[in-house]
C-alpha cells in the first residue's frame, strides 16, 4: 500500500467539486515543484492557500503556519511535505474537517491513509495533483 489512487471518477468528482485547496510545504521559490504546483492550481480556477511556517507570504499573499491556520474551509489538503510528516498532516486535516488529503509524488505513509479513511476522508498518495487533472480533462471553472 505505498500509492493510494482513487478510480478515475472518484478522482473527477474530487477535483471538480473541490474549489479551494492547502498546500502544505508551499516553497516561494519559483523554481521548486510545490510553487509551480500552486501556481498552475491557481490558473485553474482553485483558492490555493499557502501553508508553511517558515514563510511569511508568497507573492503576496499570506502564508499560513498550520492548517488550523487558514482562514476559511479546505477541501483538498495538498501535501509537499515528505512522507514522516503525513500522519501529523492527517491529524490536522480531520481537525479542520477537510474532505481530501492530497500527498504529492514520493509521498506516502499507510498508517496515515487508514487513519484518514476511518474517519472518511478522501485520500490518495504518491500521486501529482496536476497530472491526474489534466490526465482528467478536468474544468474547475464549470
Amino acid at each position: 500500500m505505498s500509492d493510494i489512487i482513487p478510480d478515475d471518477k472518484t478522482l473527477r468528482d474530487i477535483l471538480s467539486n473541490s474549489k479551494t485547496i492547502a498546500l502544505v510545504g508551499h516553497s516561494d521559490k519559483p523554481s521548486r515543484t510545490s510553487y509551480q504546483i500552486a501556481q498552475f492550481l491557481r490558473s485553474v480556477g482553485y483558492r490555493v492557500y499557502p501553508v508553511n511556517p517558515a514563510v511569511v507570504e508568497i507573492d503576496g499573499q499570506p502564508s499560513y503556519p498550520t492548517l488550523k491556520d487558514v482562514p476559511e474551509a479546505i477541501d483538498i489538503v495538498n501535501v509537499f511535505r515528505r512522507s514522516q510528516y503525513l500522519d501529523e498532516i492527517v491529524r490536522e486535516a480531520i481537525a479542520i474537517d477537510a474532505k481530501t488529503i492530497w500527498a504529492q509524488l514520493g509521498v506516502s505513509d499507510p498508517q496515515a491513509a487508514q487513519n484518514a479513511i476511518d474517519l472518511g476522508l478522501n485520500i490518495i498518495m504518491d500521486a501529482c495533483i496536476k497530472v491526474e487533472y489534466l490526465r482528467l480533462k478536468i474544468d474547475a471553472n464549470s
